[in-house]
């Protein structure tokens, strides 16, 4: 049997003929089928089976359906409430108090969401919740028993096991009482540092870190930015590499990986962008120094495993910044600033956005620098009132959305 397929009527694209300045169907709708249109425009132009699909009226999607706390949804007892509603315990006296008893309420501001007969709020501004696999960024709260409080921007402060960290030198053993009384020297309050979620607690939610990789660990020599608290899908995009490194204009004509910026991505939205190490340069560097510290004092101190722990320790937990130039670091404030133009805009956070905003931002600056030179360029803008800081933003955010 074959089937056909009806064009769509007036009437379901009708969104209250009493009301013609209500706003069009809310792109937060699932499908089609949950186009809430009034119910008093059913008739029988209608395809079969449409005058059954439930429906809003038209004042209930006024304001661009943003609802605000204490606002009433719907009264009709066949919707069903969902995440950020409320509906008060109907009463099983009568029929009437029954259908009185069903009005669902919003508690959250946002847009209405509706699945089927379902119908809830996604709120505009929330916390993260952890998922299993997420790579995050948290600051040490404090230190218990055999474990870290870590800040991750959740309902919940996670928790860091002594046993899920890398001890100085590779060594893999069992934690001792020696080790707890140690904990300080690997991780106190205010450390950040950048962990992937390992497990969440299925009672309390609470989620469980692990820094077992060279990835994972404190973080030093950056600049720390938060973008979280949109609840709307803006932010960090799960599922992409989110710790990469971008060659900036301050290398360019420098020696290999100088000027080179290293971004932290962190699924909850705290972002870590910081000078880029070379981990076998590095590696290089701290043995010439430890060989010259050795040979200056004497052939009294010689190569032992000891020392080489200590020297790794100092690098992996070290708390001291390096000494950074200030082209790089100019460069660093300059992606933070483009991070957080996009949180700004409300565009997905990844590492084709930064790199396309950065690339924006260098281009667009150097092009006001040569407008500064000239005069008469300058001071018509400045007769026509132009904001040149507002236009940069402005050019920044177009070059992202248009793929430029």
């Amino acid at each position: 049997m074959g089937i056909s397929i009806l064009p769509p009527s007036d009437s379901d694209d009708d969104l209250g003929s009493g009301s013609p300045g209500s706003p069009s169907p809310s792109p937060h709708d699932s499908s089609s089928d949950t186009s809430m249109p009034d119910a008093a425009s059913t008739s029988s132009s209608r395809r079969p089976g449409a005058g059954k699909r439930p429906k809003l009226s038209s004042s209930q999607r006024r304001r661009n359906r943003i609802l605000v706390p204490g606002e009433t949804i719907t009264d009709e007892a066949q919707w069903m409430r969902g995440h950020g509603t409320f509906s008060a315990a109907a009463p099983s006296s009568s029929h009437a108090s029954a259908s009185a008893g069903a009005t669902i309420t919003a508690t959250l501001p946002g847009p209405l969401h509706t699945t089927n007969k379902l119908l809830s709020i996604t709120p505009l501004r929330s916390r993260y919740h952890p998922s299993i696999g997420d790579l995050v960024l948290g600051r040490i709260v404090s230190v218990d028993r055999a474990r870290w409080r870590v800040d991750i921007a959740a309902p919940l402060l996670a928790q860091l096991p002594l046993s899920s960290i890398n001890l100085p030198g590779g060594v893999l053993r069992r934690r001792t009482t020696a080790d707890e009384l140690q904990m300080r020297t690997y991780f106190q309050e205010g450390d950040l540092l950048v962990a992937e979620v390992q497990g969440v607690g299925n009672s309390d939610g609470v989620a469980t870190l692990h820094t077992r990789s060279l990835r994972y660990g404190k973080l030093r020599n950056g600049v720390f930015v938060r973008v979280m608290g949109e609840g709307r899908g803006v932010g960090v995009v799960r599922g992409r590499r989110q710790v990469f490194t971008v060659a900036t204009v301050a290398g360019s004509g420098s020696g290999s990986g100088s000027g080179e910026v290293d971004v932290a991505l962190g699924v909850n939205g705290y972002c870590w962008v910081s000078r880029h190490v070379d981990p076998e340069a590095d590696a290089l560097e701290k043995e010439k120094a430890g060989k010259a510290k050795m040979a200056g004092a004497g052939s009294r101190v010689g190569m032992s495993i000891s020392n080489l722990d200590e020297l790794v320790s100092n690098e992996i937990y070290s708390s001291q910044n390096d000494e950074i130039d200030y082209r790089t670091r100019k460069e660093i404030a300059r992606l933070c600033t483009c991070i957080t133009l996009l949180a700004d805009a409300a565009l997905k956070i990844d590492e084709d956005t930064v790199i396309k905003a950065y690339s924006a931002a260098v281009e667009a600056e150097m092009e006001m620098m040569v407008d500064e030179d000239d005069e008469d360029a300058v001071a018509a803008a400045a007769a026509a009132g132009v904001d040149r800081k507002s236009e940069l933003k402005k050019r920044i955010v177009q070059a992202v959305v248009g793929g430029g």
